[in-house]
C-alpha cells in the first residue's frame, strides 16, 4: 500500500511517499481503508521535537491520528463492526501505533465508532482528537444549562467544538478570537464573541458577568493565558485547559479557590487505559452531529496525500481557519 512514512525528525521536507506492506488485522482491531485524515498539533510537534517526546515512534514512522474510512476486515471478537462500516476514530500515529497517512491502518475497534452520517469522509476525518479533546474538558468541568462558559480560542480546532458542545449542553457561551473572520465564526456557533485583542480581560468580565467570572473556562490556548482564565475565572470555578507545560503562578487560582483540569487525551492510546471510552465519546459526538448541533469547520485548502508536508507547513504556519484535511482515497 502506500504511505507517507517520516524519515527523519524535522523538517516536512523528511516525508517520503512509499510502499509498505498493508498491515494484517488482529483480535480486538478492525483493517480501514482509510478515506481521509486531518492534521492536528501534535502531528506536527512529534514531527519537529521526535526524540523529545516519549510517546514519539521509531523511525521510519508513519503519522497521523484521526481518520475516516470504511471497514475492509474484521479481527476476531470485535462486534460492533462489520465490513463496509463507514467509520471515524483517533488510533495511531504515535509510541508503536501506525498512523494514518496511509491507505489502509489497523485500528482498536475501541477507539473508533461509526461516521455521522450527515459528514463527508473529510468532515469526519476534521473531528475525532478535537472532539475528544474537547468533550473531556467540558464534562470534567461540570458544563451543564444555564452555567457562563467562556472558550478561549473559540475559533481553533479544539475550540471551534468546544464552543459547539458548550452551547449543545445548554450553557451561555462566550468565546475569544482575535479578529472579525475568527469572532463571525464564534458568533455563527451562537456564542457571544469577544476580541481579546481589543478588550481587556477585566473589561470583558465586567460586560458580561457584572464583575462575578465566567463559572467555566476552557482554554485552549494554554500557558501563560492560564493567567487570563485566573482573572476572569468566578469564585471556585472549573477551568479546563490542553496546554499547561510552562511554570505558572497559581496564586490568583488559589485565591479564587478554581479547580483545574488537564485534559490530554492522548493517555488512553498510549497506556492502553480506557480506549472504550473515546469510541463512547465518538459515538455520542456523531449523535449531536447528526442532529445538526456539532459541524467541523474545515480550511479552503485541502490536501492529498502526495501533499502530506505542505499541509504540515500549513497547519504549522497557522494561516487557515478550520481543520486542515488530508484525503487518501
Amino acid at each position: 500500500m502506500q504511505a507517507m512514512t517520516l524519515t527523519q525528525y524535522g523538517s516536512s521536507e523528511h516525508f517520503t511517499l512509499s510502499e509498505i506492506a498493508q498491515p494484517e488485522v488482529k483480535p480486538g482491531h478492525v483493517l480501514v481503508s482509510i478515506a481521509a485524515t486531518s492534521v492536528n498539533p501534535v502531528d506536527y510537534k512529534i514531527r519537529t521535537a521526535g526524540e523529545d517526546l516519549p510517546f514519539a515512534p521509531a523511525l521510519p514512522a508513519v503519522l497521523g491520528m484521526d481518520f475516516a474510512g470504511t471497514v475492509d476486515a474484521v479481527g476476531e471478537g470485535v462486534t460492533d463492526f462489520a465490513v463496509g462500516d463507514e467509520v471515524y476514530g483517533c488510533a495511531g500515529g504515535l509510541a508503536d501505533l501506525p498512523g494514518t497517512l496511509a491507505e489502509y491502518m489497523v485500528a482498536d475497534a475501541r477507539l473508533m465508532a461509526h461516521k455521522p452520517k450527515t459528514l463527508s469522509m473529510a468532515e469526519a476525518a476534521a473531528l475525532p482528537l478535537v472532539s475528544i479533546t474537547a468533550f473531556e474538558g467540558l464534562t470534567r468541568a461540570g458544563v451543564s444549562a444555564g452555567r457562563k462558559v467562556l472558550v478561549h480560542g473559540g475559533s481553533g480546532g479544539v475550540g471551534h467544538i468546544a464552543t459547539q458542545l458548550a452551547k449543545q449542553l445548554g450553557a451561555e457561551v462566550y468565546a475569544t478570537g482575535g479578529g472579525d473572520k475568527q469572532l463571525q465564526l464564534i458568533e455563527s456557533f451562537g456564542a457571544t464573541g469577544i476580541n481579546y485583542k481589543t478588550q481587556a480581560v477585566d473589561e470583558y468580565v465586567e460586560q458580561h458577568t457584572s464583575g462575578k467570572g465566567f463559572d467555566v473556562i476552557y482554554d485552549t490556548v494554554g500557558d501563560a493565558n492560564l493567567l487570563n482564565s485566573f482573572q476572569a475565572i468566578a469564585l471556585n470555578g472549573q477551568i479546563a485547559t490542553t496546554s499547561t507545560m510552562s511554570e505558572i503562578d497559581l496564586t490568583l487560582a488559589h485565591i479564587k479557590g478554581a479547580s483545574m483540569h488537564i485534559v490530554f487525551m492522548l493517555l488512553p492510546m498510549l497506556h492502553n487505559v480506557g480506549r472504550e471510552r473515546h469510541g463512547e465519546i465518538l459515538k455520542q459526538v456523531a449523535s449531536i452531529v447528526d442532529a445538526g448541533e456539532l459541524k467541523p469547520v474545515l480550511t479552503e485548502q485541502q490536501f492529498t496525500l502526495a501533499e502530506t508536508a505542505a499541509a504540515h507547513d500549513y497547519a504549522e504556519s497557522g494561516q487557515g481557519m478550520g481543520k486542515v484535511v488530508i484525503t487518501i482515497s
